[in-house]
């Protein structure tokens, strides 16, 4: 019998991880959440001058749509507030993000709305009317707790407790998504690009679940011959083919209690198909040769790159396993429709390689940022880990320079500097256009253009300077 161990991995049961957290930066952005208009105004006025970036916000609803949006570092809380409290807001921020520092605000304090407030992981606690130097003052000092609070972030970070790196919103989507169901034994399809880190959130899933501290089993359907696909993942008996000289224990059985991972699903042979589909409806299977069935408490993830819906249609993949697969499916994008998360994965490759290859790279200089994020990576982020490896290896300077980075990228950036060239459409005073007239209805707020324009800050502020509007 072919040895297809290979194929699979196994994971040992492993401490349930910590939530996923976002790298450090420095404390500049502070939310104000306050239904008096005049407050709003006075809080924004006094900390921009101070050199904050402020949002504000009238009710906890839409101060909850930012922080989701834009992770403030500091946020004003009001008490008392039109439909949702201040309270049971607080209740909700601290499930959105566990790291901002709060402060509560109420014009009917109280020691139990204070004693409350401090129990639900707010800061501090102000009374108004107050004094805005008091509240600078107390801003300034929330900062050594947020710059703590973020230090954490980052060792946590670096020591890789969380494998998915990125802050973009379709990996906090992502996150979240899989939050809502790490209790239940839903069936999850993961559907993405190749090198997109499919695996990587199928972990993250199986180590957040109620089934951490079970078997994670992983294969890749395409690295099993199709004779030894039913044999691999049911199992056989003694004697049921000729080279079956023991009875052997499938990927079901050894994933029960736990996480089977199916990598490249869409390569499972149609005749498995079926008792694929039994196992997941059924949670019965019969090994190769068996007479009696067998009964197993997995989990199953399954991952594609392929569009399933078009083997469906070609004949090549049942349509009833398909909608049992899709009972919770999610969509893992390709790294250039979430490029604010170059740069932390870049940091992070960076980080892996010192350790790997005994270097100290600082990280990767503005330049060499400036072409990674032009690039549109049809490897996705294994291509940006393999190109990662490849500088720090060539690099002798403190940093990842231009010149450490491969001919494709320099290709792609000289192309996004043309100007129409061969009679296309020039892109960049199109782009500059925008950005200017986005900074203009904003009077010139940055985080409200970047909002209008439906990208991040971080993408807003690198094309300002691409553009020379800095």
């Amino acid at each position: 019998m072919t040895d297809v161990l290979p194929a699979m991995t196994m994971t040992t049961p492993a401490p349930k991880p910590e939530p996923a957290a976002r790298p450090p930066g420095r404390l500049a952005r502070v939310l104000v959440i306050d239904d008096e208009r005049l407050i709003r105004w006075s809080f924004k006025e006094k900390l921009e001058r101070e050199g904050y970036e402020v949002a504000t916000a009238a009710s906890a609803e839409e101060g909850l749509a930012v922080i989701e949006r834009e992770r403030p570092d500091v946020v004003f809380l009001d008490v008392r507030l039109p439909g949702m409290s201040g309270l049971d807001a607080l209740r909700r921020l601290r499930e959105i993000d566990d790291t901002c520092v709060v402060i509560m605000m109420t014009a009917y304090a109280s020691v139990d709305d204070a004693v409350l407030a401090m129990k639900q992981g707010a800061q501090d606690f102000i009374k108004k009317p107050f004094d805005l130097l008091e509240v600078e003052a107390l801003l300034r000092k929330t900062a050594e707790s947020a710059r703590l609070r973020r230090e954490v972030e980052r060792l946590r970070w670096e020591t890789g407790r969380n494998p998915l790196v990125g802050r973009s919103r379709p990996v906090r989507k992502l996150l979240e998504l899989s939050a809502s169901v790490q209790h239940s034994d839903t069936t999850i399809l993961i559907e993405g690009e190749s090198g997109s880190g499919k695996g990587l959130l199928a972990r993250v899933i199986h180590d957040s679940s109620s089934r951490a501290s079970g078997p994670l089993v992983e294969v890749n359907c395409t690295s099993i011959p199709h004779t030894l696909v039913e044999s691999e993942l049911m199992g056989h008996e003694r004697g049921a083919f000729t080279d079956a000289r023991t009875t052997k224990r499938g990927l079901h059985e050894l994933a029960d209690g736990g996480t089977l991972v199916l990598d490249e699903i869409g390569e499972i042979p149609l005749h498995v198909q079926v008792k694929l589909l039994r196992c997941l409806e059924d949670k019965r299977f019969r090994r190769v040769g068996g007479l009696r069935d067998l009964e197993v408490d997995v989990r199953v993830v399954a991952i594609t790159n392929r569009d399933l819906k078009l083997a469906v249609a070609e004949g090549r993949f049942r349509e009833d396993l398909y909608f049992r697969l899709k009972v919770f499916p999610l969509y893992l994008p390709p790294l250039r429709q979430r490029r604010e998360d170059i740069p932390l994965l870049a940091a992070h490759f960076v980080e892996q390689m010192n350790a790997r290859f005994s270097k100290a790279l600082t990280g990767v200089s503005a330049a060499a940022l400036q072409l990674m994020l032009a690039y549109d990576w049809p490897g996705n982020v294994r291509e940006l880990r393999n190109l990662i490896e490849r500088a720090v290896l060539l690099a002798h300077e403190t940093e990842i320079l231009p010149s450490h980075l491969g001919p494709e990228l320099h290709a792609a950036h000289g192309a996004d500097k043309q100007d129409g060239a061969g009679g296309g459409l020039a892109l960049a005073p199109v782009e500059k256009k925008l950005i200017q007239e986005a900074l203009a209805a904003c009077d010139g707020n940055q985080v409200r253009a970047a909002r209008m324009l439906h990208v991040s800050r971080d993408t807003l502020r690198y094309r300002m300077k691409k553009h020379g509007l800095m």
